[in-house]
């Protein structure tokens, strides 16, 4: 399990210091006057091509029968290709023409590769964990997550200024948890006769007959929707409302509040999940913090509101994660089927990347600005806590 956290450190490092610093400073070099759209066509492209490597690399990693493993070798191969798509970002700098579709090319290269890696990855936990475990578990990923983007903000703005040298860094960053965590960890290899069939519509899990892995999809896309709404223009919120004379640190302010936060309600809701058997009360709680996080912001969109908005989101979401790994893995239709599913209910994080930044850009024309971003977040929280309530498997 330590090895698996180092892994998912590097992963989400990777993923969120492009996200939150690299790519919107990119993209204010590139275009300053429609930073915002720049930004979201990348991004908005980028989770395109998440949305299929996760189910298409989990579906692969289910019947790969390599006498090196069946998730070991697509852990590596995610890797190797994510720290492509980051040397690419890192040269779009110097490239007079077509800069924009070499950025976008390079992220989509990032978004292939990571969450490739990331759909081997989830899968250990349902490979080797016992359900009794999982929300501790879950709450180690989400800390990873947490440590991830706070890291990934410290090392591109205090360790590494330049925008190619903050890239790379990332790379190497990646490269390392991937490898260590293949060399070191046993990965059972899948014998050949028990390689399951590949069926028509493999990809299609039907709602109908598995209710429950319909609504936990549900509410885990409308958490990451409301998250997205909420973080993904952060730092143009601090620039451009709250006149941060450093938007950049303030941001990094705000990221470590909001890690200490989400470890902390991590390791709590993992722990008194697992200690109680439940999930739903968990995520309820979990989500109302989220609204109440994004409803400050509504009222007032401040500095102040920002520092205190910072930690109940941290708690929301660390205490959220903890529990939910737990819960999507529980819901699974089938365990031969494993990875593929956890890519399919991984789409959850994926796709609110390629809807947010198209509803953000209509939301803060026709909703007045970030306060009515904020206000989506909220809404969109409480269609998740509205949704698993309608999970009847899982207390």
């Amino acid at each position: 399990m330590a090895w698996l956290f180092l892994a998912n450190l590097g992963l989400w490092l990777a993923v969120y210091a492009p996200i939150q610093v690299l790519l919107p400073r990119q993209a204010e070099l590139l275009d300053a006057g429609a930073k915002e759209a720049v930004f979201g066509l990348v991004t908005g492209v980028g989770a395109v091509v998440a949305l299929l490597a996760n189910p298409l690399v989990g579906l692969a990693s289910d019947r790969t029968t390599s006498r090196f493993g069946r998730r070991h070798p697509w852990t590596l191969a995610g890797a190797l290709v994510g720290a492509v798509g980051l040397v690419v970002l890192a040269s779009a700098g110097s490239v007079a023409a077509g800069s924009v579709a070499v950025v976008a090319l390079g992220w989509c290269l990032v978004q292939a590769g990571l969450n490739g890696m990331l759909a081997s990855l989830t899968s250990a936990v349902p490979d080797r964990v016992p359900v009794r475990q999982r929300a501790r578990v879950g709450g180690l990923v989400g800390v990873s997550q947490m440590l991830g983007t706070v890291l990934g903000a410290v090392v591109v703005t205090v360790l590494v200024t330049g925008l190619g040298a903050g890239y790379l860094a990332c790379a190497a960053v990646v490269l390392v948890g991937a490898l260590v965590f293949v060399l070191v960890t046993p990965d059972a290899r899948l014998p050949v006769a028990h390689r399951p069939p590949l069926r028509p519509r493999e990809l299609w899990v039907s709602p109908r007959a598995h209710p429950d892995f319909a609504w936990a999809w549900g509410t885990h896309f409308m958490i990451n929707l409301g998250n997205a709404f909420g973080t993904l223009y952060l730092l143009y919120f601090l620039d451009d409302v709250v006149r941060h004379p450093s938007p950049e640190d303030g941001l990094l302010v705000l990221m470590l509040l909001y890690g200490v936060a989400l470890a902390a309600s991590a390791w709590w809701f993992g722990a008194h999940s697992d200690r109680t058997g439940r999930r739903r009360p968990y995520v309820l709680a979990a989500a109302g913090v989220m609204v109440v996080a994004a409803l400050l912001l509504v009222a007032w969109p401040t500095w102040v509101a920002a520092l205190v908005a910072a930690p109940l989101l941290g708690l929301g979401f660390g205490g959220y994660w903890a529990v939910a790994l737990a819960l999507l893995t529980q819901v699974l239709p089938a365990a031969s089927d494993r990875a593929k599913d956890l890519g399919v209910l991984n789409i959850a994080n994926s796709l609110p990347q390629v809807v947010a930044p198209l509803l953000a850009t209509a939301l803060l024309g026709a909703l007045g600005g970030y306060r009515g971003l904020f206000a989506a977040s909220a809404a969109a929280t409480l269609c998740a806590a509205a949704f698993v309530t309608r999970v009847r498997s899982v207390a």
